[in-house]
């Protein structure tokens, strides 16, 4: 069969593909880098509806449909996981955003089952000459909602980078492809701090050779890369593919040969980075993209021996109750993998699951241990799974602690500034 053919037939434009939307139509796309963008900017144009909903994770862009006032009622961001925009809209006031509680592992299958979409939009790179093209970076629901949409309906650019992995979607699954060339969003590495460089030291004395790393993003992920060049055999299995991972790669201290799952390759279910990392993973059979279902599985995670899961957090209470989506009720960013990757790690042979925080925020005038935290807080990772939580003070392991040797722990590693009068308050709530 000439695929060239049933290319061409399902071939339409974003003006084509938005007349598909309707009053009370359930969309889904794809995250990140692979935000499709075509729906995005454009949705607001979409005349005559009302209750359209839009199922996001972790948008780079600020879409009009979700920042202006004037759509509500007409539009719905259902956020996955908050960033700028999204959190922009939330603190306006404004009725376009909500959140999706999930653990990423199960995000998409819950919602296939809650609210199974009328059209998946999504990203693809271009089609090879056997019909296929790739969801590119992001395989963390994306392959699930292909096979479950009503519709399937695709925005193929040509600077979208082909991966491996379960990614590939082949013509015959799709009902209509849109040629849309943009920039994919970057996201630059930060430099991190003097104190993100302590809390990376702590960290890196957690990490033996020939361990398996989730790393996340940000300053204190980026310091603890630098911090491992000389470590051996480390391999990844993570959530995200990061640029420090490149970076590790390329000092020979990743070699991905001692892992127990899939030796010898990268494992991730999504990548977010710079256009140096596309180019590393594009058409690199060392880089497996695999289904968010599989690869945060903590039952999967906990296979890795010698795992170690790293992430960041807003606040810990002194019994071990870890929040890191909200202020308070007012909403961040998300639960993401953090729980599975987390549970997964502390599962594992010799794993580790690590909570990483400053121990100070808003210029070191308030503590982020905390006797309680706010009220409305969510819970991300509870005190019965909190394993070990660092700061730039050090290091408190809390498994198997009761509540009072936690809240001596968590104290050892406070900002001395705040100790005095943490020790107190949690006295006066009988913690202590």
């Amino acid at each position: 069969m000439n695929w060239n053919d049933e290319y061409r037939k399902k071939k339409i434009s974003i003006d084509e593909g938005l007349r598909n939307i309707k009053s009370g139509t359930k969309i889904v796309t794809s995250m990140a880098a692979m935000e499709a963008q075509g729906l995005l900017k454009n949705l607001h144009r979409v005349e005559d509806v009302e209750n359209v909903a839009v199922a996001t994770c972790l948008t780079i862009g600020e879409y009009p449909f979700f920042v202006n006032k004037e759509y509500e009622g007409r539009f719905l961001n259902e956020s996955w996981f908050h960033s700028v925009g999204a959190r922009k809209a939330v603190s306006s006031g404004l009725r376009t955003v909500t959140y999706i509680p999930n653990n990423l592992h199960v995000a998409g299958i819950e919602r296939i089952v809650a609210n199974k979409p009328d059209i998946f939009w999504g990203v693809a790179s271009p089609m090879d000459r056997n019909g296929y093209m790739t969801v590119s970076l992001s395989t963390v629901y994306e392959r699930d909602m292909v096979e479950n949409a009503k519709m399937v309906i695709l925005e193929v650019n040509e600077k979208a980078p082909k991966t491996h992995g379960d990614t590939h979607v082949h013509i015959s699954e799709v009902d209509y492809v849109i040629e849309n060339t943009f920039d994919i969003p970057e996201l630059p590495d930060t430099e991190p701090s003097e104190t993100e460089m302590n809390i990376a030291g702590h960290i890196s004395s957690l990490v033996v050779d020939g361990a398996t790393l989730q790393i996340g993003i940000g300053g204190i992920p980026n310091a603890v890369a630098r911090l491992m060049e000389d470590k051996h055999d480390l391999g990844i299995h993570t959530e995200m593919f990061t640029e420090s991972m490149i970076h590790l790669f390329e000092k020979g201290a990743i070699t991905n040969r001692k892992k127990s799952l899939w030796p010898g390759k990268f494992i991730a279910t999504f990548a977010l980075g710079t256009k140096e990392m596309y180019s590393f993973i594009e058409d690199n059979p060392g880089v497996l993209l695999l289904r968010g279902s599989y690869v945060n599985d903590p039952y999967v995670v906990s296979q890795n021996e010698n795992m170690v899961s790293i992430n960041t957090a807003i606040s810990v209470d002194l019994t071990g109750q870890v929040c890191s989506e909200a202020i308070g009720t007012r909403h961040y960013s998300g639960t993401g993998g953090q729980l599975d990757t987390h549970r997964g790690a502390s599962m594992a042979k010799n794993g580790k699951g690590i909570i990483a925080l400053r121990s100070t925020a808003k210029k070191g005038a308030v503590s982020t241990i905390v006797p309680l935290l706010p009220l409305g807080s969510p819970v991300t990772v509870p005190r019965q799974d909190t394993d070990y939580v660092v700061t730039e003070f050090g290091i408190a392991r809390l498994k198997g602690l009761n509540v009072f040797q936690r809240v001596e722990a968590l104290l050892n590693i406070s900002h001395p500034d705040f100790r005095s009068e943490l020790r107190k308050q949690a006295r006066d709530i009988g913690l202590i």
